[in-house]
């Protein structure tokens, strides 16, 4: 009797530990991401069950789901671990999905090579809503998910595979449906640069590069996103590049993904840029109106599949909003969400009027700002180069730029306050924050720097 005892308190949350107070914890959450953040994304998160080391939570659709562990999990991670330390893994499951037997809700242990056995990592990257079957095919990017299906029929046929493109074009969608492909016969490793980054510091932390090395580098196929996060950081480059080679030599499969080609990765080291490049490199552009509106459509099917109503969105709205939207696809997926929503509250079907005035805001910014423009911009303005703003020197003549360059950033683009800090020279998200509310108080009292931001402004906007 006591066996079994001891066995269920394995199995499940021990009774020495408190149960989590979910309440709390959303609580938490707001706190900490902002009441804009938790109620568009985090309030409807539900506590499913929770085990000695994970949690199972619900959400109410797969788009929600989605777009909280592409930008939210490891912030909702940290924050649940400082309720109970113990937890070290979420699980998402649809509100519909949630009610299903206690088998279902063990963790896939097929693959484990997906998974880095980190408390902030510990989670598969493969997204299996991301495969070859809804990747959308147009004349932006046929070659790059040609290309993507030749290497899933013979490994080592091009090697590496280099895709890059602007952001939200769906260079993960391919990388991942290549991952989906090919998992169930091979060792397949799908990660990030930037967590690669971070448990390549942990390592060196804990003094582990041993296991660091063996993990990596026992994967046959190799993927990983946004490579251009490695700018500028030498340690990371060189322990990539002999991961790289060692890869290589035992014909293993490397996938990348980047925003750029090789040879325009700038303060990333030329050998490295060199054997990117021994490859196959193809690129996926901006979408067409045709690709656009078949995206749209595809989009438009699916949310009338999962709520079951139908949507009244027409094809005259869709070829509006196609034709409007410059921007990549990502967005154009939010911008379809939106017009469903309101389609759905109101019950209306929707005319091309009021698109116009629900998407008065989106179609209406016509310039896009990047961090990189910002930089050039500020940098330009104050005849200073850009090496100069971005070194770590702190005299008055580069520090002021500097924060000028991080306050525009924040207020003229959507990147995050700990990727401003990368861009920055790998600064710290605090860095950032000083920097905004330095500038802020300074427009407010300073007119000469009022005068210079919109000047700044003006530059960014008109160029």
């Amino acid at each position: 009797m006591e066996k079994k005892s001891n066995i269920v308190k394995n199995i499940f949350v021990s009774e020495e530990e408190k149960t989590l107070d979910w309440p709390e914890v959303q609580k938490a959450f707001e706190k900490t991401l902002g009441t804009k953040i938790f109620s568009s994304w985090l309030k409807d998160i539900s506590l499913v069950k929770e085990y000695n080391d994970y949690l199972i939570l619900s959400v109410p659709t797969r788009f929600i789901r989605d777009w909280i562990v592409s930008r939210y999990l490891d912030k909702i991670l940290e924050q649940i671990k400082t309720f109970k330390k113990s937890l070290n893994r979420v699980e998402f499951k649809i509100s519909d999905e949630s009610r299903v037997s206690n088998d279902n809700l063990k963790i896939n242990t097929i693959n484990p090579i997906t998974e880095i056995k980190d408390s902030i990592l510990n989670y598969n990257r493969l997204n299996p809503n991301l495969s070859f079957k809804n990747f959308i095919e147009g004349k932006s990017n046929e070659i790059a998910l040609s290309s993507s299906k030749k290497v899933c029929e013979q490994t080592s046929r091009y090697n590496p595979l280099f895709i890059y493109g602007a952001v939200g074009l769906g260079k993960t969608h391919l990388l991942n449906a290549i991952g989906l492909e090919l998992q169930s016969k091979n060792n397949v490793m799908f990660i990030s640069a930037e967590r690669f980054m971070y448990h390549f510091i942990k390592s060196i932390k804990k003094n582990d590069m041993v296991n660091f090395k063996d993990f990596f580098r026992k994967s046959s196929v190799f993927i990983i996103d946004d490579i251009q996060f490695i700018r500028g950081k030498e340690g990371l480059q060189e322990e990539f590049f002999h991961t790289f080679n060692s890869l290589i030599e035992k014909s293993s499969q490397i996938i990348i993904s980047a925003d750029r080609p090789p040879m325009k990765l700038d303060r990333v080291q030329e050998r490295i840029k060199s054997r990117l490049s021994g490859g196959l490199i193809v690129d996926i552009d901006t979408p067409d109106q045709e690709l656009k509106v078949k995206i749209l459509k595809r989009k438009l099917e699916e949310t009338q599949n999962q709520f079951k109503e139908n949507c009244n969105i027409s094809d005259e709205v869709l070829q509006f909003v196609a034709n409007e939207s410059k921007t990549n696809i990502r967005e154009l997926i939010g911008v379809l969400n939106r017009l469903i929503t309101f389609s759905r509250i109101h019950k209306k079907t929707l005319t091309i009027s009021d698109c116009k005035n629900i998407l008065k805001d989106v179609f209406n910014q016509t310039k896009i700002i990047t961090v990189d423009k910002i930089q050039n911009t500020v940098s330009n303005f104050f005849n200073i180069s850009l090496t100069d703003m971005l070194s770590q020197r702190r005299s008055r003549p580069l520090a002021r730029p500097r924060q000028i360059a991080m306050f525009l950033a924040k207020k003229m683009t959507t990147r995050s306050l700990p990727e401003i800090g990368r861009r920055f020279a790998n600064r710290d998200h605090t860095t950032v924050i000083h920097a905004v509310k330095t500038i802020t108080r300074l427009t407010e009292k300073d007119d000469e720097m009022k005068k210079n931001i919109n000047q700044i402004k003006s530059t960014l906007l008109e160029e």
